[in-house]
């Protein structure tokens, strides 16, 4: 069990308390000399006239305590006058006393893989008794990976996306971890498209202008059985103009409007009868000035293979994207539904003209910014096929909450 002898004066072998305690990771226990006594050899201080004894959990000298709850110190025979929970960095948990002063409860857990040294003052004077203890690491771990990036500037439409790596099955613990704040200040909601996906977005679109902050305090937090986030950091990106297109499959033109203000009106082609584009709002969240376009990756066969599509911008997770097209006939764009579910506009082969549609409309968007398809024929998108659930009302996103 752990238990460890030491050799007496004369010479006889007897049980250590104190190494008993520190095997099984139980609360140390030391005694406290009276006033104007001397301090013991594991640390004790000077306390009240009566003796008093300190107990700390975890227990000292414990090298795999847990971290899943909080640091306690206690005393009995007399009052605590300080007591110090401090990681080898500096580092201090801060704590509560009972009303008789006789326990301290740290405020939050310790962190796991790391050193503690804990300093208790009895009574108000004498040496502090000192204890130490190492919290174990998790055996298994997740992090988050979000968008948009720390620092970038996105349009009104870009949500705050997490991806975890692991199913989390505590989604509850793993949102209150995570906070939205907006400056201007706005209320923002989280809404689980699946255990391994949390959007936050507010009602209505962001406002231009607006400063975000993504916090992270994952660290420690428990997401499923056995396995603890370890994310702690803050993230902060900003919202630029307010740039809203309007697709329109059956006249099939695109109104660009920025700041309310229309500044531009594009012919377009959608998608055939057979391949109709998604309707609804969709938010740009990738862009390429030239890619590659494989009908195979999207369940299309071999219909299609080019691998210079210029000036493409992702709308869905499926494939969906508007984008410049060379190969089409100029005189079907505002005439024509002609592709596989995508929005063109005409183009050239290199992506190199900078007065065409496909690259003007290229050069004026960002991602994060909406466009908007209506009339095309086919149902609205899924919300969560790609960063979409604006397409959802406010209710049925506020009830995908976990908290």
């Amino acid at each position: 069990m752990g238990d460890s002898r030491v050799r007496a004066a004369d010479g006889t072998d007897r049980w250590s308390r104190r190494g008993v305690l520190a095997a099984l990771g139980v609360a140390s226990v030391a005694t406290v000399a009276g006033c104007g006594g001397e301090a013991g050899a594991n640390g004790t201080a000077g306390g009240s006239a009566d003796s008093a004894k300190v107990s700390v959990t975890p227990a000292d000298g414990t090298r795999q305590a847990g971290f899943g709850a909080p640091v306690t110190v206690a005393v009995s025979g007399g009052t605590l006058s300080a007591v110090a929970v401090a990681a080898a960095d500096g580092t201090r948990l801060q704590g509560t006393y009972n009303d008789g002063r006789t326990k301290w409860t740290s405020s939050a857990h310790p962190a796991s893989g790391t050193e503690y040294t804990v300093k208790t003052t009895v009574d108000g004077g004498g040496s502090a008794h000192i204890t130490r203890f190492t919290t174990k690491k998790p055996g298994a771990t997740f992090v988050g990976y979000f968008t948009p990036e720390d620092g970038s500037t996105s349009g009104v439409g870009m949500p705050v996306s997490i991806t975890f790596t692991k199913a989390v099955t505590d989604r509850a613990a793993v949102q209150k971890a995570i906070t939205v704040t907006a400056d201007p200040d706005v209320a923002t909601a989280g809404h689980w498209f699946s255990d391994t996906r949390l959007d936050f977005r507010p009602q209505a679109y962001w406002k231009a202008g607006t400063k975000i902050t993504l916090s992270l305090r994952l660290k420690d937090v428990e997401g499923a059985d056995g396995v603890f986030g370890t994310q702690d950091k803050d993230v902060t990106f900003h919202i630029g103009r307010e740039q809203i297109s309007v697709v329109d499959l059956k006249a099939k033109s695109m109104t660009v409007r920025r700041d309310g203000k229309e500044i531009a009106t594009y012919d377009v082609s959608g998608g055939d009868a057979e391949h109709p584009t998604w309707a609804g709002k969709m938010v740009i969240s990738e862009r390429f000035e030239e890619t590659r376009m494989d009908s195979t990756t999207v369940g299309l066969g071999d219909e299609y293979d080019i691998d210079d599509v210029p000036h493409a911008q992702r709308l869905t997770t499926s494939g969906t994207f508007i984008h410049g097209n060379y190969w089409g006939s100029p005189s079907l764009f505002g005439t024509s539904n002609t592709s596989h579910g995508c929005v063109g506009l005409r183009d050239t082969q290199g992506a190199d003209d900078p007065s065409t549609p496909g690259a003007k409309f290229y050069k004026s968007s960002i991602v994060g910014d909406v466009v908007e398809v209506r009339r095309s024929g086919e149902e609205t998108v899924n919300p969560a096929n790609g960063l979409n659930g604006w397409n959802m009302s406010w209710a049925d996103w506020q009830a995908g909450s976990a908290v």
